[in-house]
């Protein structure tokens, strides 16, 4: 296929680089040091994403925030200036389900299907095609992107129709962001009361209290491994979508806000741009335990 990818950020790269190592043509844009490779494979370069749209049959966006996502597709020079009737539109941002079904029903008058499609499994999984993708959009799209889905991911599901893949990624980033929390008080908590964090984290992984978060990120807590998979400051932005959804919901989402508050702390004191697991050094500030 003829494909425009925009977003070629730490996720967007690896993404983009399997696209093209299956023999898919590619156009990109803002071409930067960390992406000419892509370039170099193959991949053309143009100018805006208007141009990147008109030569392409499916555009893929990977961008930071809903706004990004906005002004890349409605802005000057955007998508929406060059994307014909009939081409596939795939966000696969994390980004406001409420804003998604807005932009999808602006394309649609164009003769544009989309397809929202978060992911989950960061760098890593980025690098591994082992990414789990969550869609939502008509079924027509779904199978046409499946193909390139399975380029780039492991466990795909198409959860239903637009926005709906944006809410099980945000779904997703609440379990996985109080989750971290709740290791980070766990460990603190063992080293406040003078055992070793690194082997109750030992301990707890044979019993109930066992999840893949105790397993990747209490390791790197204790390790204090806190170069980026997953910044601070990208998952307080999706646990901000949650509670801005629940608020035009009218639900609670208490220890989600909590979380968050901790996040806002964790940026105040530098560490936005740390793993998300480092977190734990937000709570260690608290309670007289830092570095």
């Amino acid at each position: 296929m003829k494909i425009a990818f925009i977003g070629l950020g730490v996720m967007g790269r690896p993404m983009a680089g399997h696209l093209l190592a299956a023999k898919h043509e590619l156009f990109v844009h803002r071409i930067k040091a960390v992406s000419q490779h892509l370039v170099d494979a193959g991949a053309q370069p143009v100018s805006s994403p208007r141009e990147a749209a008109a030569a392409a049959e499916v555009v893929i966006l990977m961008l930071p925030d809903t706004p990004d996502v906005a002004t890349v597709l409605f802005g000057k020079d955007g998508v929406a200036e060059g994307v014909r009737a009939g081409t596939l539109v795939i966000d696969m941002s994390s980004i406001s389900p409420v804003a998604t079904k807005d932009f999808a029903a602006w394309l649609a008058e164009k003769g544009v299907d989309y397809l929202d499609a978060p992911v989950s499994g960061g760098e890593v999984g980025a690098k591994n095609a082992a990414l789990t993708i969550m869609v939502g959009g008509s079924e027509a799209g779904f199978e046409k992107a499946l193909p390139l889905f399975q380029l780039m991911g492991k466990n795909i599901n198409r959860v239903g129709g637009v926005g709906d893949g944006q809410t099980a990624k945000v779904a997703n980033q609440i379990i996985v962001g109080l989750t971290i929390e709740a290791v980070a008080e766990a460990l603190l908590f063992a080293k406040k009361a003078g055992a070793d964090p690194a082997k109750v984290r030992e301990a707890l992984m044979g019993g109930f209290a066992s999840s893949r978060i105790l397993e990747l990120h209490g390791e790197r807590m204790v390790s204090r491994s806190f170069d980026p998979g997953f910044r601070i400051r990208l998952h307080r932005k999706d646990l901000s979508l949650a509670l801005d959804a629940a608020r035009a919901l009218d639900v609670a989402l208490p220890n989600t806000a909590g979380t968050m508050q901790l996040m806002n702390a964790a940026l105040a004191l530098g560490d936005g741009d740390k793993d998300h697991s480092g977190l734990i050094r937000t709570l260690e500030t608290l309670a007289g335990a830092g570095d």
